[in-house]
């Protein structure tokens, strides 16, 4: 119990503020507004004095953040080659044309080797990306940047396997395939006058169309060698078209096991590399492969509109039209090809004139 004369609560002197006379000196106050700040250094933990932890009870960490994407193992491939490209920017490259030959995995093989259904397009970027890196000099390249770009090169190289040249047998012949769309032909080339056999059959008989027999011979024709070798070609499947360009590709194999330095030549004449390309399929919904069908236009006109329509068309007629209306001569829904040439269906108009 508080003394007679003392105070407590707010009135006690621990709670009132502190005053100072105005003559009196007040100790300076820090400059520092917070308190001072002391690091203590906990004791080490013992491992061994700990509980054992349940591994039921504990949350499994992913090993990367891509983890929560829809594709994670192509996201970080993305984002490790941006990150090399961007380490490795400012070493020295050469140009596209001197920069080594890689064959790339396709988007299949990428896909498969991943197991993620990766669109196109982002992979249209990580080859962009592969092809800027590939460019570095070869002297600069670093050994993590050549253990990365492995991983997106096939398994077999097409480019470092050298096809074995076409041999000439002892009876003075060799042969070369040509494949065109569905077609494939062997043909088989030997020193003679320059007489041609199709499966047995003369040029004329094989191939109808003109095009057709100069494109089977358009590799000895470029190279004004008609009349100097026999060909005898072996051709099925596809139409007639696919035959006698396949049958071209397979005389320029066989006419360059004769004679090399005819490559470049042929390779002008667009006799040395295969023709890739083949019919499009038919879409669903058009008419052939591109071709849409035709549009027509379509309005669904109420009554009242075929009403307003129809007293236009009447308001339309010649007078000696009119006239004979009037007379009974014509009868009145004469304008019904009016109305349904401006787009009215044919089912408003009959509506309107029951009306």
């Amino acid at each position: 119990m508080a003394s007679k004369g003392s105070f407590t609560g707010i009135f006690s002197p621990s709670y009132c503020p502190k005053c100072y006379h105005q003559l009196s000196r007040v100790p300076r106050r820090s400059i520092q507004t917070t308190a001072k700040r002391t690091a203590i250094a906990a004791p080490p933990i013992d491992l061994d004095s700990l509980p054992p932890i349940d591994p039921s009870k504990g949350r499994i960490v992913p090993a990367s953040p891509s983890y929560f994407t829809a594709r994670p193992d192509s996201t970080d491939h993305f984002l490790q080659l941006q990150t090399l490209l961007r380490r490795h920017q400012t070493l020295p490259t050469i140009s596209a044309a001197q920069a080594p030959r890689v064959a790339w995995r396709t988007l299949v093989q990428y896909r498969l080797l991943i197991g993620e259904p990766v669109r196109a397009a982002k992979y249209h970027r990580i080859l962009e990306i592969l092809q800027r890196l590939n460019r570095i000099h070869p002297n600069a390249v670093p050994k993590d940047l050549k253990e990365t770009l492995e991983v997106f090169k096939r398994d077999v190289d097409p480019f470092a396997v050298i096809r074995p040249p076409a041999i000439i047998d002892e009876d003075g012949k060799t042969y070369g395939v040509g494949r065109r769309k569905e077609s494939s032909a062997k043909v088989y080339l030997v020193q003679g006058e320059g007489n041609v056999l199709i499966n047995g059959k003369s040029l004329n008989a094989a191939f109808g169309r003109i095009h057709d027999r100069e494109s089977a011979l358009w590799a000895l024709k470029a190279t004004s060698r008609l009349d100097k070798y026999n060909v005898w070609a072996l051709v099925k499947g596809g139409g007639t078209t696919g035959q006698a360009e396949a049958i071209t590709l397979g005389a320029a194999k066989a006419l360059m096991a004769f004679e090399p330095a005819l490559k470049p030549a042929l390779r002008r004449a667009g006799c040395v590399s295969r023709d890739p390309r083949r019919v499009e399929r038919k879409k669903p919904g058009k008419a052939k492969a591109r071709k849409m069908p035709a549009w027509v236009k379509r309005s669904a006109t109420t009554g009242d509109e075929a009403h307003k329509l129809m007293k236009q068309s009447r308001d339309k007629v010649p007078k000696a039209a009119a006239k004979r209306r009037k007379d009974g001569l014509v009868p009145a829904w004469v304008g019904t090809n009016h109305l349904t040439g401006t787009g009215v269906r044919s089912i408003d108009v009959l509506a309107a004139l029951m009306d």
